[in-house]
């Protein structure tokens, strides 16, 4: 029996753990030969080995080793199919100031707005905090694009799939930077979109919702309850809902969308 993705080349980024290595998994139980990436050489490996690929452990952010791997990528499997953009970083700042901001919560329920205390997200966010993070999350998605389409122009076909946020459709005041990254990946899978609809290639983006991955570690049980309150499903999702979207969108059953975000959230508000 021929699988749905038989022999399909898949690279995805930040596969080591978390919803890169579930997403890892699901696309080779349909077939495809998957290209992991991490950070982490150890954790790409461990799941290279689990799925029966190949691991390329470099930093998204170097747009060199970037091209470099996507190359390699090609050089050892013949081609890329498919592209996921999704390292990423999850915005720790709110942790510590969990108290707050469940207090200030309380008061605007009462109506005490003049009560309300300052939380400084903005005044403590650092140059350098701000840079890592619309890096990681913007950058890292353009060189991936940039260097998934050199190959992916020539033989006129392909799925991008970039993982943008909720936030970035809601942006929250308690990560300014993170938002703002996970906004600006939704206009570059547009432009991209847009640009390559003609030549066979689709580019689409993913907004999870809250998801039980271990970026969520910095998280207190206070603040997981209060963003569990806006969840209408009434619980935080799991890995294998954001990769079931994924597979959906790299697969032939998506074929007219491109262009398009897709949030996958429970109902989150």
């Amino acid at each position: 029996m021929t699988l749905p993705l038989q022999d399909q080349v898949a690279f995805i980024t930040g596969a080591g753990s978390g919803l890169g290595a579930e997403t890892a998994r699901r696309l080779a139980r349909d077939g495809a030969i998957i290209a992991v990436n991490d950070l982490n050489e150890t954790a790409a490996q461990s799941i290279a080995n689990e799925i029966g690929g190949i691991a390329l452990p470099f930093d998204v952010v170097d747009s060199h080793a970037f091209d470099l791997a996507v190359d390699s990528c090609v050089s050892q499997l013949g081609r890329i199919d498919i592209l996921v953009n999704n390292a990423g970083i999850a915005p720790s700042d709110a942790a510590t100031k969990t108290d707050r901001m469940m207090a200030n919560s309380m008061r605007r329920m009462e109506g005490k707005i003049n009560e309300l205390e300052p939380l400084d997200f903005m005044l403590d966010l650092s140059d350098e905090a701000w840079d890592r993070m619309i890096k990681i999350h913007l950058y890292g998605s353009f060189y991936g694009c940039r260097a998934a389409l050199r190959h992916m122009q020539p033989q006129r076909s392909g799925r991008i799939v970039n993982m943008s946020s909720v936030l970035g459709l809601y942006p929250s005041s308690g990560a300014p930077h993170y938002s703002v990254a996970k906004a600006a990946i939704i206009t570059l899978t547009k432009t991209v979109a847009e640009e390559v609809a003609g030549l066979g290639i689709n580019v689409n983006a993913i907004c999870p919702g809250y998801i039980d991955t271990p970026l969520l570690t910095p998280f207190s049980e206070v603040m997981k309850a209060g963003i569990t309150m806006r969840i209408g499903k009434g619980h935080m999702g799991e890995a294998s809902d954001i990769a079931e979207m994924v597979r959906f969108l790299v697969g032939a059953e998506s074929r007219y969308c491109t262009g398009d975000v897709f949030a996958v959230s429970g109902g989150y508000r």
